[in-house]
């Protein structure tokens, strides 16, 4: 049985957590950082928020670190991160384990030994945004899941406003500095 929060916690509570990032940007945060307010902010564990960065036509993960020495995911492939990326169109999908999908990321073990039992299973409902500079160009992709058996197991799921949340921490991040192409992550 999954173990995630109750959902639809209030605009309030939203606010000050993107409030709580804008801070973090003053103290060159590192990314486990924020993407754990991340989880903390949709309710999911540490093991279910991915952040990819933009580099050479392909995403490489900036976060779960697990993930760094995995390989890229090609821009021109059929990823869900690349078609965010490729398209700049956020996605929200609570059937998820019913669309084709990479899932040989899923398979990678993650996180410390209390998310053992969380960690390998089948990602179930997903949501992912295009991380955007304020020039326009794409940076990266930010990504959102609830994992589980099947999608009972998996917790609530998302939600428009568990979207819109995202899309609004997705400029933040770009002004983080590991999501610039080239910085040390």
């Amino acid at each position: 049985m999954s173990s995630h929060g109750q959902q639809g916690a209030g605009a309030q509570p939203a606010k000050a957590t993107l409030n709580d990032l804008e801070r973090m940007l003053s103290e060159s945060p590192s990314a486990e950082r924020v993407c754990l307010k991340l989880a903390q902010v949709l309710h999911v564990h540490r093991n279910e928020v991915a952040l990819l960065r933009l580099e050479k036509n392909s995403l490489r993960f900036v976060f779960p670190p697990e993930l760094r020495a995995a390989g890229v995911l090609p821009l021109s492939g059929s990823a869900v991160a690349a078609r965010t990326a490729a398209t700049r169109t956020s996605l929200l999908s609570n059937s998820f384990a019913r669309v084709r999908h990479a899932s040989l990321f899923e398979s990678v073990k993650l996180g410390g030994v209390e998310e053992d039992i969380s960690q390998q299973m089948p990602i179930q409902k997903i949501i992912s945004v295009p991380v955007v500079s304020s020039e326009g160009n794409v940076l990266g992709v930010v990504q959102v899941s609830r994992k589980g058996l099947d999608a009972s197991l998996a917790g609530s799921d998302f939600t428009g406003d568990d979207l819109k949340q995202l899309e609004k921490a997705a400029p933040i991040l770009a002004r983080m500095s590991f999501m610039q192409e080239g910085a040390e992550i």
